[in-house]
């Protein structure tokens, strides 16, 4: 699992930031989180492709949706037929349509709008995406992108030992069916296959204060993305206009459990000294980094397997 971040800034742009925008390569799917003005062009720059699952927005303030317009019609251009669904939070269905649609141009392929309550879920197979309360003074919403649990290790000397059969019956076995051994004997599961065993979570804020609904969200995750536009000098301005600290975001991130957590949407104060938020955040939460347009992160697998 890759997380490209494609804008870092809050509000505006600046010289070496985009507006907000987050890419999440999952195996064979694309999904892109928030589409600020200018997403198209640092998805060419940043090398995710343009194959996208899903686009999810998490308010309709406009460096966080401003972008679609231009990306949908170049994704026309480059000849995509396949449907596209876009999701936000209630109330923001009107808005969306109204992006998907501007222009002379007709977007070539079928693009579908959705709007999502805090608590729906949308499935993946066997991963989803869970939608989440967030404190922005708007509608707004969070997003948690959760795998299904991975079946438990398999112990292929003991199914050996137990006499079953190389071949078809090792996969039926670790799926969970029974088997038939050489001697006749039925051979169960819980005897070769270990606990089932937890698969990645990544944790996507948008805008918003530290909040309860947000630590709950982010319970155990191996990756949380959270709004960081202030320092705490400015604590009075981040409460005002329902943004978070880098100190703030830390706490969340204490508090929820999380493995790893990365700073987004600084302020265009501080965009070009990122080792201020970096620092705050780090005397709460060692390990934080402030993300930059353009950085990745590989999201392992809880007990540090490749599959």
């Amino acid at each position: 699992m890759r997380v490209t971040f494609l804008g870092t800034a809050a509000a505006r742009p600046t010289v070496g930031r985009n507006v907000s925008a987050l890419s999440v390569q999952r195996e064979g799917d694309l999904v892109l989180f928030d589409c600020g003005e200018g997403t198209q062009r640092q998805m060419m720059r940043y090398g995710t492709g343009f194959a996208l699952s899903a686009i999810f927005i998490t308010h309709i303030h406009a460096d966080h949706f401003l972008g679609l317009t231009g990306l949908l019609r170049t994704m026309g251009l480059q000849g995509r037929t396949e449907a596209l669904p876009v999701y936000g939070p209630k109330r923001s269905g009107r808005i969306l349509e109204q992006a998907v649609h501007l222009g002379l141009e007709r977007v070539s392929f079928p693009v579908t709008v959705t709007e999502l309550e805090p608590g729906e879920r949308v499935e993946r197979g066997d991963w989803a995406i869970e939608a989440f309360a967030v404190q922005h003074g708007v509608r707004a919403i969070g997003y948690a992108l959760q795998e299904d649990d991975r079946l438990g290790r398999f112990d292929v000397e003991r199914a050996r030992a137990l006499g079953v059969p190389e071949g078809p019956a090792f996969g039926r076995l670790h799926r969970g069916e029974a088997v038939e051994a050489i001697d006749g004997r039925m051979v169960h599961p819980h005897e070769v296959v270990g606990p089932s065993r937890p698969g990645r979570k990544v944790v996507y804020t948008g805008d918003t204060r530290p909040a309860p609904s947000v630590v709950e969200a982010a319970r155990g995750a191996d990756l949380l993305v959270h709004d960081a536009t202030f320092l705490r000098e400015d604590a009075e301005r981040a409460h005002e206009t329902h943004h978070s600290t880098a100190e703030g975001a830390a706490r969340v991130a204490l508090e929820a459990g999380v493995r790893r957590l990365a700073l987004t949407h600084l302020s265009a104060r501080y965009a070009e000294l990122p080792h201020l938020a970096e620092s705050e955040a780090r005397e709460v939460f060692p390990g934080a980094v402030a993300a930059w347009d353009g950085f990745t992160i590989e999201v392992p697998f809880p007990d540090g397997e490749a599959e």
